[in-house]
């Protein structure tokens, strides 16, 4: 009897032990279409996630990474379980707490990437301010009502229209990826006429001289705020602790060698996207004056106030660590 109840106890362990590396054989990543995810580029160039997770002694870890177009599509995709970790605007994360906070599959933050602006460009010259537009026009964003151009948009349309119209605009978006809204706008044949974008697509629009900055995100938000962040669920770092360790060690470990050589961060973006954008360019919209890479949120607030005043999120947030996991709460937030 007593042999018996050893070999069942020897079985379970190696049955949880299974089931633990089975749960920790695999992560995937989503990234959306920007340069705002140069850490995730350099993590997968230089197998950062790996090497974290092997310290720590998660062995043969498949690491994949997939590109997807918009917070709906990612998040569709991280709910699902065909992902493991999203990545996009503040809104994106936003959304998903609010829709499940409180339940084992709540979301929250990894960390943010990026601080940097983005830009609303024209190829209208009557189109100077926010009010110019026509009810002909459209604006493409990356995702209707969701996106962070979007919900951006319709803060600025609060300012411009007060708060009962902050929807103003929304009629007029059209959901593109950067890159085909980017064709669109310096076509000249398409209906959308400005695009509410993404670096360095943004810039790239406005080499064109019939093309013009309407509006910078930074006014919107009175200053520098968070660009790109990536998150999980609760599921996925409880069920994952020593995995979920070494993606953070790895995304701190990728944001240091993005800081330490920006050039050669954006040489990695340019070969993973395959962009025939040059070097330079690239190089000098890495390094720009309003750009920064690095793990600390910033105005997030901002967007949760906004969202839960007009009813996007039925659940309002008292601080940016309501909706990020513990891990960066030394970080100073906002």
């Amino acid at each position: 009897m007593r042999t018996k109840f050893i070999l069942c106890a020897v079985a379970a362990t190696l049955a949880l032990h299974g089931a633990s590396q089975a749960s920790a054989a695999e992560i995937r990543l989503a990234k959306q279409y920007s340069m705002g995810y140069l850490q995730l580029n350099v993590m997968e160039h230089q197998q950062l996630i790996e090497k974290h997770a092997k310290a720590l002694g998660i062995s043969d870890l498949k690491v994949s990474w997939i590109t997807l177009n918009g917070p709906a599509a990612v998040n569709d995709a991280l709910i699902s379980g065909n992902i493991d970790i999203a990545t996009g605007g503040v809104p994106g994360l936003l959304v998903l707490w609010a829709r499940t906070k409180g339940t084992p599959q709540e979301v929250r933050g990894v960390s943010a990437l990026s601080s940097q602006p983005f830009l609303l460009n024209s190829r209208d010259p009557a189109i100077k301010v926010i009010k110019d537009f026509k009810d002909t026009d459209r604006i493409a964003v990356p995702a209707i009502k969701v996106s962070v151009q979007a919900i951006t948009l319709q803060m600025a349309a609060a300012k411009a229209y007060g708060l009962k119209g902050f929807d103003t605009l929304d009629p007029l978006t059209v959901s593109m990826s950067p890159p085909d809204a980017t064709i669109a706008l310096l076509g000249g044949k398409s209906e959308v006429t400005s695009v509410f974008s993404v670096p360095p697509f943004q810039y790239q629009q406005l080499e064109n001289p019939a093309v013009h900055t309407v509006l910078n995100s930074f006014d919107v938000m009175g200053g520098s705020h968070t660009f790109t962040v990536a998150w999980t669920t609760a599921k996925f770092r409880d069920g994952n602790p020593g995995l979920y360790k070494a993606l953070v060690a790895a995304l701190r470990e990728a944001t240091d060698i993005v800081n330490k050589d920006k050039t050669a961060a954006g040489a990695l973006w340019i070969e993973d996207s395959k962009s025939k954008l040059p070097l330079d360019m690239v190089g000098k919209i890495v390094a720009g004056p309003q750009v920064r890479w690095t793990l600390t949120p910033e105005n997030t607030m901002k967007y949760a106030d906004f969202m839960a005043e007009v009813g996007t999120l039925k659940t309002k947030a008292s601080s940016w660590k309501d909706y990020f996991f513990p891990e960066i709460y030394d970080e100073k937030g906002s």
